[in-house]
């Protein structure tokens, strides 16, 4: 099995679970975080959880003829038809047991709330993060350390129909980059994400900041 076809399978669990996804597919590059980004891509104590509170300062694409395909999108959690701009959003990180970061992403859009889920895995070498209810959409990822930001480049995407896992080729498969930095300035956590297809160029994106903090979690 090549390393691309294992990204996109079941995710190992033969890693320490101590360490993050991201800390585990950087290595000692980790290191070379700014400080400020240290939180976030380490680990999640146990028993704590990671919260980011923040705005988008834009959403989402202005091609509009794209929005039914992102409207079956939002109903797996994953993307969304819009295009706004100030949006509020908060960030949830938990990490179980065996070493999975699952997120919940919630956007304050002026039609109203919608959440985004995943869960990343590491998994030869890589950052796996399957998105959606049911896992519906899996992107492997390239994890690098520029100028001491995050830089995660798809390396392949797969999608889940039921018990079929499907690979999209990568000549017609879209590309994910997103890029974590902290802007001292501000003393936020900035984030970009772009997703462009071939031919098509950019079909979406989000870009904006966010305050971080590693809590204990709160009893129910």
């Amino acid at each position: 099995m090549s390393t691309q076809q294992g990204a996109l399978s079941a995710p190992s669990t033969d890693a320490a679970p101590t360490l993050s996804p991201y800390a585990q597919a950087l290595g000692g590059a980790v290191a070379e975080l700014h400080p400020g980004l240290q939180r976030y891509f380490s680990e999640v104590p146990d028993g704590a959880v990671g919260r980011g509170r923040g705005t988008f300062e834009v959403v989402g694409t202005p091609r509009r003829w794209l929005w039914p395909l992102l409207a079956v999108l939002a109903r797996w959690g994953v993307l969304f038809p819009a295009h706004e701009v100030d949006v509020p959003f908060a960030v949830e990180n938990r990490r179980s047991a065996t070493g999975v970061l699952h997120a919940v992403r919630r956007f304050e859009f002026r039609s109203g709330p919608r959440e985004m889920t995943d869960a990343v895995h590491f998994r030869n070498g890589r950052v796996v993060d399957v998105l959606g209810v049911g896992g519906r959409l899996r992107v492997a990822f390239d994890a690098t350390v520029r100028q001491g930001a995050l830089a995660l480049s798809s390396t392949s995407v797969g999608l889940r129909a039921g018990r079929v896992r499907l690979r999209i080729p990568a000549a017609v498969a879209p590309r994910a980059r997103v890029v974590e930095r902290f802007d001292e300035a501000t003393g936020r956590q900035r984030v970009r994400f772009t997703l462009d297809a071939p031919l098509l160029g950019r079909i979406y994106e989000y870009e904006g900041s966010f305050v971080y903090e590693i809590e204990q979690e709160t009893p129910a």
